[in-house]
């Protein structure tokens, strides 16, 4: 073959080398498709991330050889035009792919991150946050600037905190970045059945944020500590916490921030964030729930509907409550006293049937015999986009709209 053909071919391969590193963990057609090939693809895709500077380095060293004898001998003049576009060609897919489609460059980390008290706060009372208190120090990060950056690094209460957040998924989760006990610095590399995916800097390993496990790399097989955190609007936020911080928007990203503007609403228009309003459709919303080995989905229109929806999650009655503003909810034990109460909702009025008490929807207990009680929490409850939380809870079942009677996901709903 002659040595301009070697030159081409080398240039395509390159590129499709440059292409691969993306292809696998951004949201391509094919890419993130949950079927038996997920791993192996996964398993490439972080091949690829190790060893492509020495794939990139002997072919260019190729190309190099190729070059020179191209130039060095008599050739035509259409000949030299082949090395320079075959130069700027490859130069251009290499700063794409690294400066322009890598995870970590297009949602990057805040520049100027400030976070503030109530009195200095520019963020709506109206917008959810995803809320966090340790040792008495609360902070509330919204949605719409945590669902572009997709994590934001904290202290609070002195305890090293990774806020994250995938927009694709619509779930938060707040972590300790410390796997294996040691404060880590983690990037973000892509995504994992359309779930964000977190790279840390000391072994290289690959998180997902959904479950904080990590998928590939040396840590594989491990987690991530999850720290307890509530979604809500900022305005109930700080009814429970008065004394808040805030996490202000980062002027750098002020047309990023705009483009989030509606999706705590539901009304982005894009493929991946927007919401399917009917239920149980791949992005309706559900609120889930975990308690121990099992799991369940609740939907989250009939929420908005009913006010209280109540079941049992395995061994546990739980009952999820909707607050006034119809954006925020909550997830209690129905349990006290080793006895399981249920409840109704009349007129905006939660009450227990046994004993006819009075309930606001943070659980505590305002009028009746149990005057004082407060419903024990349940931390893992999560809004989450309906194919988002199947994904990743493939046992789930799917709390029913009259009955109690479980539905597996698996069957045809």
């Amino acid at each position: 073959m002659k040595t301009r053909y070697w030159f081409l071919t080398g240039v395509l391969l390159l590129s499709l080398l440059e292409a691969a590193r993306v292809y696998f963990i951004m949201p391509f057609p094919g890419s993130q498709l949950d079927d038996a090939a997920s791993l192996n693809r996964l398993e490439t895709a972080y091949w690829l991330y190790q060893y492509t500077p020495w794939l990139r380095l002997a072919g260019i060293l190729l190309l190099l050889l190729a070059a020179y004898r191209l130039l060095t001998k008599p050739a035509r003049l259409w000949e030299r035009w082949i090395v320079a576009g075959g130069v700027v060609l490859y130069s251009a897919v290499l700063y794409m792919i690294n400066g322009e489609m890598m995870a970590d460059q297009m949602f990057q980390q805040p520049i100027h991150k400030r976070v503030v008290s109530l009195k200095q706060n520019k963020i709506p009372l109206t917008k959810l946050v995803l809320g966090f208190e340790s040792a008495g120090q609360a902070t509330a990060y919204p949605i719409q600037l945590i669902g572009y950056h997709h994590q934001v690094r904290d202290t609070v209460g002195g305890r090293s905190i990774m806020v994250t957040y995938c927009t694709v998924c619509r779930t938060g989760r707040v972590f300790s970045p410390a796997p294996d006990g040691k404060v880590d610095d983690f990037r973000l590399v892509g995504m994992d059945h359309f779930n964000a995916m977190f790279e840390d800097k000391r072994t290289g390993s690959w998180w997902r944020q959904a479950t904080g496990e990590a998928v590939v790399g040396p840590l594989s097989g491990q987690q991530l500590p999850e720290l307890g955190a509530r979604q809500m609007t900022l305005g109930e936020w700080v009814v429970e916490h008065p004394n808040t911080r805030v996490l202000q928007a980062d002027p750098t990203f002020t047309e990023e921030f705009d483009h989030m503007k509606n999706y705590d609403r539901g009304l982005s228009k894009g493929k991946l964030t927007r919401r399917d309003s009917a239920s149980w459709q791949p992005k309706s919303w559900v609120v889930g729930i975990e308690w121990g080995e099992a799991a369940k989905a609740f939907d989250w229109n009939q929420l908005q509907t009913s006010r209280v929806l109540s079941g049992n999650v395995g061994t546990e009655p739980v009952l999820l409550t909707m607050a006034p503003d119809s954006a925020s909810f909550g997830a209690w034990s129905r349990r006290v006293d080793e006895k399981t109460l249920t409840f109704t909702c009349t007129n905006r009025r939660l009450t227990d049937q046994q004993t006819g008490s009075v309930w606001t929807w943070r659980g505590t207990c305002v009028a009746g015999p149990l005057l004082g009680y407060q419903l024990a929490f349940i931390p893992k409850a999560y809004q989450e986009f309906w194919h988002s939380w199947r994904s990743f809870h493939p046992q789930t079942e799917q709390a029913l709209a009259v009955s109690e009677r479980p539905v597996s996901q698996r069957q045809p709903h």
